[in-house]
């Protein structure tokens, strides 16, 4: 059994994977260029919607099936998980994108008037009926990061800040950074917006289906909220464009007129590391076990990507899902 594993990169996927390791015995150093989980890692802008019924809509079904694992797995790491669900709605011209929507997905109920109204108050004023996905749930993702990697320095992980690759066998988590190594990643451009809206009153993610600009909002708490994110075929990870962000400000206003007097306090921009098929590996390329191509889906796949990855490296005995072997 391997006693002791470097992890090159600790964003959500380095830090999930460290986090299984030392709950088999294994000892674990991460090397990452930043000392504390932060802006750097694209990890830092995700929503942190554990949703994977409603990423059923455009998802395969590994992520669906996989994603189911994700909101048990981080409460049992003690992370805060919000278990309310989700509401999926649209504005009155675009109500067939509603049916559309429910056909593809599954555990959900359609619910109006009272229902709706008893669950988001301020959305039922404006919106007549909404998808609810009950079983679905939300983490703050800085939160979560920050509390993993505490968690690991106190239960004996090493972390070194570098950019350098290890000596010998290792676990590469670096997302876009791995472009090096794997030629066939690319990077998909999200942007997104951090408000602050006292006279919005949203317990729960809500996902505004848009022709154009299909928008998720998730609360942080004390008035703070979460919106995004724009898609764009792209690796640039530090520009935000003034109309994707009037596109975001727009749909949000469009979902709730109280928006328009919300504060500012943060412009999120990142690309997302992915495949061709959008579906992340498990690539074993000569000394390396890369864990890559999350695509969006980080918070929701990395508990089930780091279970796989630490039973690889601890000898086991089957090939997971998602492996992959690269010989070139």
């Amino acid at each position: 059994m391997t006693r002791a594993v470097t992890i090159r990169g600790a964003g959500v996927v380095g830090l999930c994977v460290a986090t299984e390791l030392r709950a088999r015995g294994v000892s674990v150093t991460l090397i990452d260029p930043a000392p504390f989980p932060g802006e750097g890692a694209c990890s830092w802008w995700a929503g942190g919607m554990l949703a994977p019924f409603c990423e059923g809509f455009t998802a395969e079904e590994p992520v669906v099936r996989l994603g189911q694992e994700a909101a048990d797995w981080w409460e049992a790491q003690g992370v805060t998980v919000t278990r309310r669900g989700s509401l999926v709605i649209t504005l009155e011209r675009d109500r067939r994108e509603l049916d559309v929507f429910a056909r593809r997905t599954t555990r959900h109920r359609m619910i109006a008037g009272e229902t709706l109204a008893a669950l988001e108050p301020d959305l039922a004023e404006r919106h007549d009926r909404a998808l609810f996905f009950e079983g679905e749930a939300h983490i703050n993702p800085r939160a979560a990061l920050t509390h993993l990697h505490r968690r690991l320095q106190e239960g004996g992980a090493r972390f070194v800040q570098g950019t350098h690759a290890p000596q010998g066998p290792m676990i590469d988590c670096r997302g876009l950074a791995a472009r090096d190594a794997l030629q066939d990643l690319r990077g998909v451009k999200g942007e997104m917006v951090v408000l602050r809206a006292p006279d919005v009153t949203l317990s729960r993610p809500i996902r505004l289906l848009h022709p154009r600009f299909p928008l998720y909002i998730v609360p942080r708490g004390d008035g703070i909220y979460m919106l995004g994110a724009t898609q764009i075929e792209s690796g640039e990870r530090h520009r935000a464009t003034a109309r994707s962000v009037m596109e975001l400000l727009s749909a949000a206003y469009a979902l709730h007129p109280a928006f328009a007097e919300a504060e500012l306090l943060e412009i999120g921009v990142d690309a997302r590391p992915a495949f061709p098929d959008n579906l992340p590996r498990l690539i074993r390329k000569g000394d390396a076990l890369h864990v890559n191509g999350l695509f969006r889906h980080g918070f929701l796949l990395s508990p089930a990507l780091a279970r796989m990855a630490a039973e690889m490296v601890t000898g086991g005995k089957t090939t997971p899902e998602f492996a992959h072997e690269d010989h070139g």
